[in-house]
């Protein structure tokens, strides 16, 4: 029997369910707050407990289970340093969940998901940098630098042109005139 099964499937199929869970997750991770449906706020809710416990336990296993939710390297490594650490001494309840009113488009009630620890500090998560990218930055920059000279001074030169057309161009309507 399917009795009392049917709740938290948003109207979505399991891989989009999923993936908006992972996703929303990610963002509440990066933010510490987010701003969705309420809908989608109670969704998130159970799975983002679920994930700052697995950050609470630190061990290997935790960590790939996390991994294998979140599929982003840089936001499991901050839910495990800075997240968990936050939460280290609370039992559970780690989100709160405030309706905001309603969105404009649709009428869709909206609320303000948020981490419930005040001492939690939202920090930008770390991208992997390839080395090649470093190289392509400083070819990018020193053409930046090299240009920007060049471009002052063809701007200089418009700017001083522009009066000299004015002028001429004034003096030609008044002999049109005439």
């Amino acid at each position: 029997m399917r009795h009392r099964k049917h709740h938290g499937s948003l109207g979505l199929v399991t891989g989009h369910r999923r993936a908006l869970l992972a996703n929303l997750a990610s963002a509440l991770i990066t933010h510490g707050r987010i701003e969705t449906t309420h809908a989608k706020a109670r969704a998130v809710r159970p799975y983002m407990e679920k994930l700052i416990t697995l950050g609470k336990n630190g061990d290997l296993h935790s960590r790939r289970q996390a991994l294998a939710k979140l599929r982003h390297r840089p936001i499991v490594d901050k839910l495990f340093d800075d997240v968990a650490s936050a939460f280290e001494n609370r039992p559970g309840g780690y989100t709160r969940i405030i309706k905001t009113g309603f969105r404009a488009g649709d009428a869709a009630p909206m609320a303000l998901i948020e981490l419930v620890e005040a001492g939690f500090e939202v920090k930008p998560v770390k991208a992997a940098k390839k080395p090649a990218a470093k190289k392509e930055e400083a070819k990018v920059e020193t053409k930046a630098e090299e240009a920007a000279p060049v471009e002052a001074a063809a701007a200089d030169e418009a700017v001083d042109a522009a009066p000299e057309a004015a002028e001429t161009a004034a003096e030609e309507t008044k002999a049109e005139d005439k």
